[in-house]
């Protein structure tokens, strides 16, 4: 799926990602794990010190199949938001996937941008028929437990000291986004 969407900021293209992407995405994820280090699993020496081919083959196993997708927000040639939905793999799982990464430059914040890119991630998963996604998010993030709140995501738990950044634990809320039910999708 690649859509255009509008804001008051301008014009923003939503779409897939793409081997190519694989710099531009680097580059993000980099400045997103410089920024905001609690909000993400992964650190941002270990995400640094990745070769390219890396980069390269995330940005072709999000390009929109089976198992999920890494959907990008462009405004212009300038990559500004980004998220990932992950189907699960094994027999029993596979009705479920998660949602990883969700993260837009703070100059784009409130323009809708995340919203759109949750909003297309749950499109998928509805269309790959997954019955439910999930997510873990810092307790201290209002602004992403809103957005998830938004979206039709519920608390389920809380994962105490799930991430350690410079000495200071944080806690995680664990939520899900029921997409399917025995009667249909659920909305």
């Amino acid at each position: 799926m690649e859509t255009t969407i509008t804001t008051a900021r301008g014009n923003v293209l939503l779409r897939p990602s793409r081997r190519e992407d694989a710099t531009a995405y680097r580059d993000l994820r980099l400045a997103a794990l410089q920024r905001s280090p609690a909000a993400f699993g992964a650190d941002y020496a270990s995400s640094a010190a990745r070769p390219l081919s890396f980069w390269e083959e995330r940005m072709a196993q999000g390009a929109l199949g089976e198992q999920g997708v890494t959907y990008l927000a462009l405004a212009g040639d300038a990559l500004i938001g980004m998220t990932s939905l992950v189907r699960n793999t094994l027999a029993k799982t596979q009705h479920s996937a998660a949602i990883f990464g969700v993260y837009v430059r703070p100059d784009w914040r409130g323009a809708g941008v995340a919203d759109e890119l949750m909003a297309a991630c749950l499109a998928q998963g509805r269309a790959l028929g997954l019955r439910v996604v999930r997510l873990g998010v810092v307790t201290s993030n209002a602004s992403a437990i809103r957005l998830y709140l938004r979206h039709g995501f519920t608390v389920y738990g809380v994962e105490r000291e799930a991430l350690v950044v410079d000495g200071v634990s944080h806690d995680e809320l664990l939520m899900a986004c029921r997409l399917w039910d025995a009667a249909g999708p659920s909305t």
